[in-house]
């Protein structure tokens, strides 16, 4: 008898199928993510006053904790650039240890305020904001990551930076080290630039880990002196806050920075979820959750000693860029800087900074729409205006400033178009009655065409004001047209309202 055919084994179900295609995807992009936020974590901390490892400690938590929470799946959180202004005056005058109860305290905020469900407030954001936002970003970070490539220290506001790039060149060019960073910050963006165009077998590596390998092999094979990254490790840099510091609490001016964390903390995070919804088609932000999620990180930071935390564009475009499917990636994020931070940091400073510098210049560039610019620019002026002013804002003052600029705009915008105002004049000649209809919405941004059309009419013949087609009628235009009705009747002419419409 032949033999019975052995069955083949059942295929795993459709949600274990999808689950294992979710962590192939998500486990590179993991690994693109960690590479970013490396130095983002070890650059704002150098910038804010505080040691370098509490940068990292404070993306650790951004990963395995905030990362675990509902919110949003791809958005990576992390020590901030856009509060490193504000943490540097913190330390300065307050002390590190104070610091810390600074952050939890701003964390407990976040949390009442999700509680309360005000996260969804920042919903309401123009797209055109959101594009400038990422834009600004991008040049900030362009500018500041240059001097990077170059082994040089970059000056500490945007306009200092883009000022100092013709300087920038001339010390390069004038300096060996200078020049071997530079190319290899260089040949790091040509990988990630031409890696796309090659073979499909190529590209199932990540273009930032290629690059960043490539570089730190032809570093250590040619003895490169260029600069590494520097860790020493978690061991000794996380401290609870005393005594004295919760004591600390009791002064207006530790209050007083404590709201500026927690709000400026919770409007990058939630306008850089707005953003990150932008860049992807998984599911939306929760805003509250979010809300709720930021101030969790920020209490454990807080309590111990750590920088404060918000959602970070960059890690989260380039979470997003490198295919990432879940909150599996950022979570793994979170666990490769504490295995390679804490566990081996001399895994670390073999990699040269100016190779981590090239792929936040590439992942720069990647945030401003240029392709998208000129089309906005001719179809839509006005939102181009407010892209390239929220941009704009952002390099010159900060994140936070450049957002409200920009969202003060799209208001004013939004105020303009919806106060169309339609005046029409007609007159029948001889000692007829000029009819004038109103029809749209008299709003006070209309109120000076609307005078100047009402005070050209001749002020001895009647006049009938039709306002039947207006649909808004604000209190500064009545008030407006009742005393020009007074003023043209004492003047010797007949203005009749046919109907005024009471204020809405």
């Amino acid at each position: 008898m032949p033999p019975h055919p052995v069955p083949a084994a059942p295929a795993p179900p459709a949600p274990a199928r999808s689950r294992l295609a979710a962590l192939k995807a998500d486990l590179p992009a993991s690994l693109v993510v960690f590479l970013v936020a490396l130095p983002l974590c070890v650059g704002v901390a150098v910038a804010s006053g505080v040691p370098a490892e509490l940068g990292l400690v404070t993306g650790i938590v951004g990963g395995l904790l905030t990362g675990l929470l509902p919110g949003s799946s791809l958005q990576v959180s992390g020590p901030a650039a856009g509060l490193t202004v504000l943490v540097y005056g913190a330390v300065q005058e307050h002390g590190l240890g104070t610091l810390g109860v600074i952050t939890a305290a701003a964390g407990l905020i976040q949390l009442a305020m999700g509680t309360a469900r005000l996260g969804r407030l920042f919903r309401a954001i123009s797209v055109s904001v959101v594009q400038g936002m990422l834009a600004g970003i991008g040049l900030v970070l362009i500018a500041g990551q240059l001097y990077a490539m170059a082994d040089l220290k970059a000056p500490s506001t945007g306009l200092d930076k883009l000022a100092g790039l013709p300087g920038l060149v001339l010390d390069t060019a004038s300096s060996r080290t200078s020049l071997t960073a530079a190319a290899i910050g260089v040949g790091t963006v040509a990988v990630l630039v031409l890696w796309p165009k090659l073979p499909g077998a190529f590209r199932a590596l990540p273009a930032p880990l290629a690059a960043v390998a490539g570089a730190t092999a032809v570093t250590a094979a040619l003895s490169l002196p260029v600069a590494k990254v520097d860790v020493a490790g978690l061991a000794g840099v996380i401290s609870l806050p005393g005594t004295d510091d919760l004591a600390a609490l009791g002064s207006i001016s530790v209050l007083g920075t404590v709201l500026a964390f927690a709000l400026i903390a919770s409007a990058e995070s939630l306008f850089s979820a707005a953003a990150v919804d932008r860049l992807h088609d998984g599911p939306r932000t929760q805003y509250d959750k979010e809300l709720l999620a930021q101030g969790a990180g920020n209490t454990v930071c807080g309590l111990l000693g750590a920088l404060p935390m918000t959602a970070v564009i960059v890690r989260s475009a380039a979470n997003v860029q490198a295919g990432a499917r879940t909150k599996a990636s950022r979570v793994l994020h979170g666990l490769w800087l504490l295995l390679f931070a804490a566990l081996i940091p001399a895994a670390l400073t073999v990699i040269p900074l100016a190779a981590l510098a090239g792929v936040l210049v590439h992942a720069g560039f990647k945030l401003i729409p240029v392709k998208s610019l000129v089309p906005l620019w001719r179809s839509h002026r006005h939102e181009a205006l407010i892209l390239v002013v929220t941009a704009v804002a952002i390099v010159a003052t900060n994140l936070f400033e450049g957002v409200l600029l920009g969202l003060l705009l799209a208001v004013l915008k939004s105020a303009w178009d919806t106060s169309h105002l339609q005046v029409e004049v007609s007159d029948p000649g001889a000692d007829g009655p000029i009819h004038v209809a109103l029809a749209g919405n008299a709003t006070f941004l209309r109120l000076p065409r609307l005078l100047e059309t009402l005070e050209r009419l001749p002020t001895d013949r009647p006049v009938h004001l039709d306002l039947h087609g207006l649909r808004h009628l604000d209190h500064a235009c009545r008030t407006a047209l009742e005393t020009w009705e007074d003023r043209h009747n004492r003047t010797g002419g007949a203005a009749e309202v046919i109907r005024v419409p009471a204020p809405v």
